[in-house]
């Protein structure tokens, strides 16, 4: 199972999701987990946070996530986490550092 973290630090769950131009993939399997990679993407908001939502800015961005069961980030609007779990994704939003996080916790069924 893959996990993306919204972090700009590594060490904390700390990014916007919208502001995000990269997350921290974390694979888990047998009740441990390591850094599988970085993953780059473009950051899907403008910067405003009356903006619009843009399906045609929002896409790309779900479609890189597509592998990943969960997604930690500070913060996330409710149009783009209702189109995530749509995907089946699961969104967990709030700072914390990411080594408090449990094995058990990202594993968990949603």
């Amino acid at each position: 199972m893959l996990i993306a973290i919204a972090s700009t630090d590594g060490e904390t769950v700390n990014e916007h999701f919208g502001r995000a131009d990269r997350f921290l993939i974390y694979e888990i399997a047998e009740g441990r987990r390591h850094l599988l990679l970085i993953r780059r993407v473009n950051p899907w908001s403008v910067g405003d946070g009356s903006h619009e939502f843009s399906e045609e800015r929002f896409t790309p961005l779900a479609a890189s996530l597509a592998d990943c069961a969960r997604i930690y980030c500070s913060h996330i609007g409710q149009r783009p986490r209702q189109e995530l779990e749509q995907r089946g994704i699961t969104v967990i939003a709030g700072t914390r550092r990411i080594s408090e996080i449990t094995e058990e916790e990202m594993a968990a069924s949603p």
